[in-house]
């Protein structure tokens, strides 16, 4: 299972993710049944082993180039496109697919672990304790006396749990209570952590009471950018920047409060935008031109069959 295959220094094609899939932890190929599972007597705690084992000799003297250089900052962006790429995966329904997606994500945890081990910082055994104990720590309600006979009150309990670690570890200053956004990082997708924090805000009532006022402030932030707009002169462009992002944040927050998540919900509305065109590239080329070569009102004629094509609803 090498690395280079891992972190995203090529494009991932179709043929690639069906090799990439059949391959084993210690690098060879391996016999998979029709969910895409291993053959064999080796357990999950084996194959780890032999996972850690391996990352452990790529990154030691004589072994990978690419893989010695590496460091938790240059990894960083892999570690984000693992995760949109297990999503694809999972969205897409195939097993074998999914399965191996969540191996490369896997494949971060173990790379930065062996990073952090040769640092004397902590160890892949450490990242599994951790999570371990914090997980029989947040379970009360399992492995404890706490009731807790719905999700609400499990996410409830959650919720308090983490305020109470936070506190034993001292991240709170003296005399000064939890903060309400405590714990959302500043490092997710901008939409993801828009959504996180409005989600925080309203657990404590802090929301609009129907979605209706949410679009209400829609209204509201487009006057304002095209305000900015036409005096564009005497704003500068960072005004408008602001104004954009206020639209934007409304426009998260309407996901939201619909229980949906922005961050998916885009992605799709992404994927559908880019099938639509490239049904459009084709279309275009059945008349014997290009996309780019044809005038506006017809790209928006285009635009408008694409919708209606089979299976728009869905996949285009």
């Amino acid at each position: 299972m090498s690395s280079h295959r891992k972190t995203g220094r090529r494009p991932k094609s179709k043929g690639r993710a069906k090799l990439r899939g059949r391959t084993g932890a210690s690098g060879g190929v391996r016999k998979q049944g029709a969910t895409g599972r291993a053959r064999g007597n080796k357990s999950a705690g084996e194959w780890f082993e032999k996972l850690v084992a391996l990352q452990t000799q790529l990154r030691a003297p004589g072994g990978c180039p690419w893989d010695r250089e590496q460091t938790h900052e240059s990894l960083r962006k892999y570690l984000v496109e693992e995760t949109y790429e297990v999503l694809d995966a999972m969205e897409a329904g195939d097993a074998r697919d999914f399965a191996s997606e969540l191996g490369d994500l896997l494949l971060q945890v173990v790379f930065h672990s062996v990073i952090a081990e040769e640092a004397g910082r902590f160890t892949v055994a450490d990242v599994i304790e951790s999570i371990h104990s914090k997980m029989v720590r947040r379970h009360p309600h399992v492995f404890g006396n706490v009731k807790a006979a719905t999700s609400a009150e499990v996410l409830k309990n959650w919720e308090q749990l983490k305020a109470e670690e936070r506190a034993a570890e001292g991240k709170l200053e003296r005399g000064k209570d939890e903060s309400i956004l405590a714990g959302v990082s500043r490092s997710l997708p901008a939409a993801l952590e828009g959504y996180e924090l409005t989600r925080r805000a309203a657990k404590i009532g802090f929301d609009w009471d129907n979605v209706g006022g949410i679009f209400d402030k829609i209204e509201e932030e487009k006057r304002e950018i095209l305000s900015a707009i036409g005096a564009r002169k005497n704003n500068p462009r960072a005004r408008i920047e602001e104004e954009a992002g206020d639209l934007l944040f409304a426009a998260v927050n309407v996901a939201r409060f619909l229980e949906v998540n922005p961050e998916i919900a885009l992605k799709k509305a992404n994927r559908k935008f880019g099938k639509r065109i490239s049904w459009m590239e084709g279309a275009a080329r059945s008349e014997g031109k290009r996309l780019a070569d044809l005038p506006r009102a017809r790209m928006e004629e285009l635009w408008d069959e694409s919708k209606k094509a089979p299976g728009s609803k869905r996949n285009l």
